[in-house]
């Protein structure tokens, strides 16, 4: 026989819910945005709007779990120091483009990234910041290495 009452059944299960959704919300919840604008070289900038992911958790987290990301939006993984970044799609199911980007905001390279893929994605050199996008949005929108992301005031925590 239980011996607990209903109201305590009640507030136990409350509390199981509760506890459910905040962490859901942590753990899947949206990061800190900011507007970057990308110099194109002689072209009007364009504006993305980016989560940013500053802490070891956050660029950990990246896009996981994520079922869609629209055209505009992404993710800026911020580092403290330069260094070879290494990326893979284990539970991100949205396809991805990466730039990878210097510490002065100059795109190095672009590279294309599958759904489910645990192949690593690499950096050809040392990086700052890794930029990823929807697939193809850097191509819809003219975006190439040596364009800039104006990063004033974007750093690490």
């Amino acid at each position: 026989m239980n011996s607990r009452s209903l109201p305590d059944k009640i507030w136990l299960l409350f509390f199981v819910l509760f506890a459910g959704v905040s962490w859901q919300s942590c753990a899947f919840g949206r990061l800190e945005a900011a507007d970057i604008r990308i110099e194109r070289g002689g072209q009007p900038p364009v504006i993305i709007s980016a989560e940013l992911a500053r802490t070891d958790g956050e660029r950990q987290q990246g896009l996981m779990y994520r079922k869609k990301l629209a055209d505009g939006t992404g993710m800026l993984f911020i580092f403290d120091r330069d260094q070879v970044l290494s990326f893979w799609m284990k539970n991100t199911y949205i396809p991805l483009s990466i730039a990878f980007i210097a510490a002065d905001g100059r795109i190095i390279e672009i590279k294309e990234m599958q759904p489910l893929d645990l192949n690593t994605v690499s950096s050809s050199r040392s990086v700052r910041y890794a930029l990823e996008v929807p697939q193809g949005w850097f191509g819809r929108v003219h975006i190439n290495p040596g364009d800039i992301l104006v990063l004033d005031g974007i750093r690490g925590r």
